[in-house]
Parts: C-alpha cells; structure tokens; sequence
C-alpha cells in the first residue's frame, strides 16, 4: 500500500480558491516558466519546479476529489488530471448523465469507501486526497500520511480553506521539502503520529 498525501496549491493565508471557487493566480506558477511539465503545452514551470512536482506526478496512482471539484472542472473530460491513472469521486449524487462509464472514474458514498477503493486501485502507488473539504475530512480522520502545498505569493483573506472544515489542532513534523520555485514555494510535511 502507497503513502496517502494531501496536496493542492494554496494562498499564504490557506486558502485553495477564493469565496467564488475561483483560484485567481494559485496556478501562476504553473505557467511561468520554461520547462514544459506534461505533454499539454499549457503547463511550464521553472527547472527547480519541475524536478519537485514532475517525480511526484509520476508516483500518484489515483487522486480522490469530491463532488464540487469534479463539477467544476467537467470531470475533465473524462481523462485524469496530471497523467494519474484514476480519480475517485466523494458524492451523494451518481455520475452525471451521459457519463462515459469507461471513464478511469469512480462514484462512492464517503472518505472510507474513497480510501479503500484508491488503495485498490493505485496498489503501491500514491492515493492523493485534493485539498479542500473532502480531502480535510480525511485529514481529521487521519488517513492522511504527508501534507504537500504549492503556497503561491497571494493573500485572499477569505475563501475555500485548505483543510476544509477541520477545527481541531492537529501536529505535522517539521516540513521535510522546502523548495522555491518561480512565483511558488513547494513545501512537505509528514503528519505526526501520536
């Protein structure tokens, strides 16, 4: 069984989009620099970026998001983001009419089902929980083994929080990768267990 990690990139002040679900320039660094980080054209980051995130990519299995993310984002048109081979979705709701069941998709109910799907399908590969409320709700129920944030120079004041609804004090290890990129700083923890 793979590492489970939280990632997303988020503001200074821990925010993953604005109040409207719109990320602004989280995602500047993404686009601002010279090294091309998958097949699309679209993505370029800096050199020390693309050393960081690239061998991160290339180990994640399935990434599990919920309901309003895979609204948001059209199920990305039925292809994972990132080159990830599946994505799980947490929802109440079955798939969107006229989804291609084909689709490297999965519906479930709940963090578990999500967990134990993921780890099934991702083998010894990384299960990566979007941040946000579904990937907090998996935080809080300790599931999760290394927090990842891609912290972007943009203070927002309010919005969607990284960690979701989580309202408890929970210890992380002393941060095991500090990297700073262009318009980014790429930071790692490991979650302290007690």
């Amino acid at each position: 069984m793979g590492k489970v990690v939280m990632n997303a990139s988020a503001s200074v002040d821990g925010f993953i989009a604005d109040d409207k679900d719109d990320p602004g320039p989280l995602f500047e660094w993404l686009v601002s620099g010279d090294v091309p980080l998958d097949d699309s054209g679209i993505l370029k980051v800096s050199q020390v970026s693309y050393e960081h995130i690239r061998p991160y990519w290339d180990q994640v299995g399935v990434t599990i998001v919920g309901r309003h993310v895979f609204d948001l984002t059209e199920g990305w048109g039925g292809i994972p983001p990132g080159g990830v081979d599946h994505v799980v979705v947490v929802t109440h709701r079955p798939a969107p009419n006229g989804w291609d069941s084909g689709a490297p998709f999965r519906f479930v109910d709940n963090i578990e089902a999500a967990m134990s799907t993921a780890q099934k399908l991702a083998g010894d590969r990384i299960v990566e929980f979007s941040a946000g409320d579904v990937g907090g709700q998996a935080f809080a129920a300790g599931l999760i083994d290394e927090v990842r944030m891609d912290v972007a120079p943009v203070v927002f004041g309010s919005g969607k929080r990284y960690f979701g609804s989580v309202d408890m004090q929970h210890l992380l290890e002393n941060p095991d990768i500090v990297i700073s990129g262009n318009r980014v700083l790429h930071l790692s923890y490991l979650v302290r267990r007690e």
